[in-house]
């Protein structure tokens, strides 16, 4: 009985075909949220797949209904009431599955594998990484014969379309069944595919509409131009006043404090998103900071989309309307309430009093991360490192969006990711896939960290 008895299990596991064989299933159960007609194959993958998988490793199972959109499954094994709680989180959901964009061969509910790549929509976001940690839970078991502390396992169904109803559950169940001390969970990219990485947090994203509504209808540019004005320029005037031509930030409110302690968790971070992933523009976003920084540190404006007149069928008419779907992606010390009236305030003072302002329709996620100073993140780094044989990189946050601060503000829990998938994985996109190395790796340091959690040898921080 040793950790790295448990670390080989994991690993077997992968090499026999157990993990291709577990995530096939489950990928083949097409369980996108953003479909209505979907319903029932999101509670199918609880109480088909999860739940059986669960079960038979002393998980007792409860399929939450949440009023508010699909349901969320909680597990619990309490082995012992002094022992540390760890709550690990996944979601079951995707995006649609977008079929007739994938590339020959490929089908987003069927796994196929080529070289390294294991095809299939979920398989980076989030089946796959959640897979993972569930084998890496059984291959303690296995060894061990009990876990050495407390485990509870969320699988919520709606991560894609904003968590929609978690927050009020985990605020119903938060005295009892969701009461943990730590969050380990899965999900976002390595900061590079061969380098485990640690983040304790997330960005917000705050989607934002602006619309330019002049006139009903367009007219002939040649009798109109010079006349009248064009509601495309514009928006498209407006937008470049947010941003400067780089693309950083002219909104002061909009620009947030970087502490000391999120640049020094930050030194030497190179962003890599591997051979598919696109090259860094170095001249682009906030000036003097690193790469690392603007992502992972930093608040940044895109505009996702843009339409006014025709632009599929274009004509000799002035557009009387323009429409921007944008979104601010944002840190810690931004303030939240203040993103829209701030906007208001910059484009009156700049005379685009016309240009209409609202939250837009799609999911909101608010920013959220622990100190990197936190004793947890210490000693997630140890167990991380010992495994791998190199120190992981430690990211104060995600780039992206995650429900994170539900767990940290509602739930009060030290949030710790550790990610098994990478940049250029294509997740929300045609062709997703996990890399087969990641997940191997994942597994083996997943076992190694809960082998670690439950060794009564080792020192841990504090828990209520």
């Amino acid at each position: 009985m040793s950790r790295a008895a448990a670390i080989a299990r994991a690993h077997a596991y992968f090499d026999d075909g157990g993990f291709l064989a577990d995530l096939t299933r489950r990928v083949a159960i097409p369980s996108s949220s953003q479909e209505p007609e979907r319903a029932g194959v999101l509670r199918s993958y609880l109480d088909d797949e999860i739940t059986p998988a669960l079960k038979p490793l002393g998980f007792m199972c409860r399929v939450l209904d949440n009023p508010s959109g699909p349901p969320v499954l909680v597990a619990e094994r309490i082995e012992n009431r002094d022992f540390v709680t760890v709550l690990i989180y996944g979601h079951g959901d995707t995006i649609r599955g977008l079929d007739d964009l994938w590339r020959s061969g490929l089908t987003p509910w069927k796994v196929v594998v080529e070289g390294e790549r294991i095809y299939g929509r979920g398989t980076a976001d989030n089946k796959g990484q959640h897979s993972v940690n569930i084998a890496a839970l059984e291959a303690v078991l296995e060894e061990r014969g009990a876990l050495g502390f407390n485990c509870k396992i969320m699988i919520e169904m709606a991560e894609e379309m904003g968590s929609i109803g978690l927050r009020e559950l985990c605020e119903r169940y938060r005295a009892d069944l969701l009461k943990a001390d730590l969050l380990i969970a899965s999900d976002g990219p390595r900061i590079a595919p061969d380098k485990p990485t640690m983040f304790l947090g997330a960005r917000g994203g705050f989607p934002i509409d602006l619309t330019v509504d002049l006139r009903e209808g367009a007219h002939h540019s040649g009798n109109w131009g010079g006349l009248i004005a064009n509601a495309g320029t514009v928006l498209a005037q407006a937008l470049s006043t947010i941003t400067d031509a780089r693309g950083a930030i002219q909104i002061p409110e909009w620009r947030p404090p970087l502490p000391d302690s999120v640049r020094k968790a930050l030194v030497g971070v190179e962003v890599d998103g591997g051979d598919d992933g696109p090259a860094i523009d170095p001249d682009w976003g906030e000036p003097n900071l690193t790469p690392a920084e603007r992502v992972f540190g930093w608040n940044s404006f895109e505009v996702l989309a843009f339409i006014t007149g025709t632009p599929d069928r274009p004509v000799n008419a002035i557009p009387g309307t323009a429409r921007a779907h944008s979104q601010l992606r944002y840190v810690v010390g931004t303030d939240v309430n203040d993103i829209l009236p701030a906007l208001r305030r910059h484009l009156d003072r700049r005379g685009f009093g016309q240009v209409r302002v609202e939250a837009g329709r799609s999911s909101h996620f608010y920013a959220s991360r622990i100190d990197p100073a936190d004793p947890w993140v210490t000693w997630v780094k140890v167990s991380l490192e010992r495994t791998a044989g190199s120190a992981p990189t430690i990211l104060p946050n995600l780039g992206g969006s995650l429900p994170n601060d539900i767990f940290t503000d509602v739930l009060n829990l030290k949030t710790i990711w550790v990610p098994h998938s990478y940049a250029g994985c294509s997740q929300h996109a045609p062709n997703e896939h996990l890399l087969a190395p990641i997940a191997r790796e994942g597994l083996g340091l997943m076992a190694g960290l809960f082998w670690d959690l439950g060794d009564a040898e080792i020192p841990r921080p504090a828990h209520a």
